[in-house]
């Protein structure tokens, strides 16, 4: 099958579902995007932008926005799952009865399931038990929405047990200003992309304290340490932490101003409460819900974490962010290598 001749389908109208609809279009395809918002849907047909999530880009008549997912998934060769990952069960659930067993699913939502401790991708293999597990696949690496469709040069991987079909995905996604690498352990890419928007929680916290740049630097090493902690727990490649999906993602979300999880950091060190500021936010800050998930998970296994246990302390808690700092500064140096 020639790649231009590939019935697609994008779940999810957020500012990253759009970008990626966006990208698909520019690469040739024609598309249906589901949406949940009605005004969204009314946005992109009549004024070809979605405003709430994505304002100033400029969408292609060959992006057809739905509110109907039957139309967004039905008959289609390919599905990118882009919604929330607290979404992701319900949504998948919906779109099973939809779906056929030679589609390929890429999911590009970033996140651990709260009960479950399920990646995206472990969601969408039970949700969707007629699709086999080699074209279930992930699209993560250190990339913004609005700079993905502002056409600023863009490198991601792309993981997949089945390589033949990482390598289709690679294809249909790549383009002159959005490389993509093929990657063969989902679990790893996953992982990594989930646990870095904790860690940006956090940086935005050394941030908003204005604690200096040697912490924020101590803080995404030991950072990625814990991501490969936990990563190597389940499974995944340590390799694979020293790439895109690891520390590339986790650069770019701790330092790049974009990052809503690391807003949401710099305000709670600013003193502002989390409901305060989950109020004041449309668009879904993943590493709130993962804190959680992580911090629950890496108890069940045994894996010690400090900083993402610091943060939920914060989060869920309401420890002071400059004791944690202390805390984290004062632990016991009796197992600690530089690792």
């Amino acid at each position: 099958m020639e790649n231009k001749t590939m019935k697609i389908g994008v779940v999810g109208g957020g500012s990253w579902g759009t970008a990626l609809a966006f990208l698909l279009a520019e690469n040739g395809f024609e598309l249906d995007l589901w949406v949940f918002e009605e005004e969204v849907r009314d946005q992109i047909l009549t004024d070809r932008e979605n405003k709430v999530f994505l304002a100033g880009a400029t969408l292609p008549e060959t992006i057809t926005p739905t509110c109907d997912l039957k139309q967004a998934v039905s008959g289609k060769d390919l599905v990118l799952v882009v919604v929330p990952s607290h979404h992701m069960r319900n949504v998948a659930t919906e779109m099973a009865a939809y779906m056929d067993e030679k589609t390929i699913v890429v999911s590009a939502s970033k996140g651990i399931e709260n009960k479950t401790h399920l990646t995206m991708t472990g969601v969408l293999g039970e949700c969707l038990p007629q699709i086999p597990k080699g074209q279930i696949t992930v699209l993560s690496g250190p990339s913004f929405a609005r700079e993905v469709a502002a056409k600023v040069p863009t490198v991601v991987a792309v993981a997949g047990k089945d390589t033949e079909v990482a390598r289709i995905v690679q294809g249909v996604f790549a383009s002159p200003v959005f490389r993509v690498y093929a990657n063969n352990d989902p679990i790893g890419v996953e992982i990594g992309g989930a646990m870095k928007n904790i860690i940006a929680i956090a940086a935005g916290m050394c941030d908003g304290l204005d604690a200096g740049l040697n912490p924020r630097a101590a803080l995404i090493t030991r950072g990625l340490t814990e991501m490969k902690r936990l990563g190597l727990k389940m499974g995944a490649e340590p390799l694979t932490f020293s790439g895109l999906a690891g520390v590339g993602d986790l650069i770019l979300t701790c330092t790049g101003s974009l990052s809503r999880n690391h807003t949401v950091g710099m305000k709670i060190a600013q003193g502002m409460s989390l409901d305060q500021i989950l109020d004041e936010m449309r668009m879904v800050a993943e590493g709130v819900k993962t804190t959680r998930s992580v911090y629950n998970l890496s108890h069940k296994l045994g894996v010690e974490l400090p900083i993402c246990n610091e943060v939920y302390h914060i989060l869920f808690d309401g420890r002071n962010p400059a004791e944690s700092i202390n805390r984290l500064m004062t632990r016991d140096l009796k197992n600690e290598m530089d690792l």
